[in-house]
């Protein structure tokens, strides 16, 4: 084989692992910031010069880092967060790998550089994290930053390859997203029983005490919750509780 194609395969066939590394995660029940995290870690071994690697995700118009591989990577993600500009959003906002050279950018970003500096990081590669395949419309979930102590390092080779890896990093990460979404869902639903549930028996309780009917029932507990400020829920609960002390 021609030497020159030796590097490119060898970058090629890394990062063909990364992705195949991602196959389990399709089908986890994890917390996003769990499947994030195992992204991330992936990622540092699918591509040379990988220091550090770090996951935005983008909730308009909030950004936050949902995982990273090296404290260096989620203070340089911080500060781009609180400046409002730097690679990783850059990437996020074009749609578009965005490689950078540090001592080249200080015009552009002076606050990522300066913080890049700081800590040793001498360049970065950015890549959005996109749902949906290459060809389809797609939906943006963020952004994979790649950091390195090495200037020269990433190149429009790894930016494509990149590329290829966060499709299918997009998508675990938006299955975890939408397991932990309905997750929250039934324990909210949970939450809303169990509450009716503890008002019903209040309000039964009330009946009984002073043969009032439902609707009167109700709102000696509603108007106990305004007095007090507290939700009528809490006002239930109490009330079973000093029922079930009594003698």
């Amino acid at each position: 084989m021609i030497p020159d194609l030796l590097e490119p395969l060898a970058r090629l066939v890394s990062t063909a692992d990364a992705i195949e590394g991602l196959r389990d995660l399709f089908a986890a029940e994890e917390p996003l910031d769990d499947i994030a995290a195992r992204v991330a870690e992936t990622a540092v071994a699918a591509i040379p010069y990988a220091d550090a690697v770090s996951i935005t995700v983008l909730s308009w118009p909030d950004a936050r880092a949902a995982a990273c591989t090296d404290d260096r990577a989620l203070e340089l993600d911080l500060q781009q967060y609180a400046s409002g500009r730097g690679p990783c959003l850059q990437a996020a906002w074009q749609r578009a790998p965005v490689r950078a050279v540090i001592g080249e950018q200080q015009q552009r970003w002076p606050e990522f550089v300066e913080a890049a500096q700081k800590v040793g990081i001498r360049a970065s590669l950015s890549v959005p994290l996109l749902i949906g395949g290459i060809d389809e419309e797609q939906e943006l979930v963020g952004s994979l930053n790649i950091y390195s102590q090495t200037a020269a390092a990433f190149d429009p080779f790894d930016a494509q390859l990149m590329r290829l890896y966060t499709v299918a990093a997009g998508q675990a990460i938006s299955n975890a997203g939408r397991w932990q979404h309905s997750r929250e869902t039934v324990t909210q639903l949970e939450a809303a029983l169990t509450s009716r549930s503890d008002i019903d028996m209040a309000k039964g309780a009330l009946m009984a005490v002073h043969g009032c009917d439902p609707g009167e029932a109700f709102a000696r507990l509603v108007e106990e919750s305004q007095r007090r400020n507290v939700k009528v829920r809490d006002v239930a609960v109490e009330l079973l509780a000093r029922l079930t002390v009594s003698p």
